[in-house]
């Protein structure tokens, strides 16, 4: 529950942004401290703006974590995704501008272009438990300075929270002075529908090939809440009856260690018992039907 603020207490908007793949989602759920953000290491795996909330005896974080910005494909899903990306920064107070420390590449400096002139963005320089060489993380902090006077430069890790507290604290003094928009408790503002499909997308990008993940889209049939319980029936998407054959696997195993990776993160997030049914379906062209888009959310 919500305790009472303090007269300075600092509450705003946080977008998350970079190009695809440089851990935005695993910062979100590491700042967050649950997994609100679903992660793998196939690039474009976030899909739709998730807004997850921090809060502290000072200030209240209302994070958004945004899609990596698509400059190649252009059907309806990746111009969707882009004008959630934009939208984000619209709304923001704050941006942090994530980075992987391994280099600079030529889509940060596209997606650099893209950030409001008038916002204050923090650089989160990430991977950095990696680099063996804090010289060449130095020099990258240069080269991306070249391109925005940023408010403050981080090296952190997502996947292990070093540098984190930096990356707070550097965020928080940029947020404006405001009364919380959350109760304290709060994680984020999604459905455990919405998650339960999130957490079975993931497990497709996890668990198939390369072209598999990009062609499917999760939906939730049915979804039943009986206190402890959870009864959910679920359909994955797919453009091509070969998708169909290959997320399966022999005799189904791929699609059976889908479903039950995925129930057992639900189980885990909603603190409740999860019975879990997966079909796959073919449904060719859906992310250029702006039916089917509308449908799951895109538009």
């Amino acid at each position: 529950m919500s305790a009472a603020a303090p007269p300075d207490q600092r509450t705003g908007y946080v977008a998350i942004a970079g190009r695809p793949n440089v851990g935005k989602s695993t910062l979100l759920n590491r700042l967050v401290g649950a997994k609100v953000s679903i992660t793998s290491r196939k690039a474009q795996t976030t899909r739709h703006r998730i807004l997850g909330v921090r809060t502290d005896a000072t200030a209240q974080f209302v994070f958004l974590d945004t899609p990596g910005f698509q400059t190649r494909h252009r059907n309806a899903l990746n111009r969707a995704m882009n004008k959630s990306v934009t939208d984000a920064l619209a709304s923001a107070d704050v941006v942090i501008f994530v980075i992987d420390g391994a280099g600079w590449r030529a889509e940060d400096a596209a997606v650099c272009a893209l950030l409001p002139p008038r916002l204050p963005v923090v650089l989160a320089i990430n991977k950095a438990d990696t680099a063996k060489d804090q010289g060449r993380l130095m020099a990258l902090a240069a080269r991306a300075a070249a391109e925005r006077d940023f408010s403050a430069i981080v090296p952190v890790s997502a996947r292990t929270g070093k540098g984190l507290d930096d990356l707070v604290a550097a965020v928080a003094k940029r947020m404006p002075t405001a009364q919380r928009m959350y109760e304290d408790d709060m994680l984020t503002d999604r459905s455990e529908r919405f998650l339960a499909a999130e957490l079975i997308r993931e497990k497709v990008f996890r668990l198939s090939g390369e072209e598999i993940p990009y062609g499917s889209e999760v939906t939730i049939e049915k979804f039943e809440e009986d206190g402890n319980l959870r009864r959910i029936q679920a359909t994955i998407l797919v453009d091509r009856p070969g998708h169909k054959a290959i997320l399966l696997g022999p005799k189904g195993e791929r699609m059976k260690r889908i479903a039950s990776e995925a129930r057992i993160d639900m189980e885990a997030l909603f603190d409740a018992k999860v019975f879990l049914e997966v079909w796959v379906k073919v449904k060719s062209g859906w992310a250029d039907s702006a039916t089917t888009l509308k449908g799951l959310g895109y538009i």
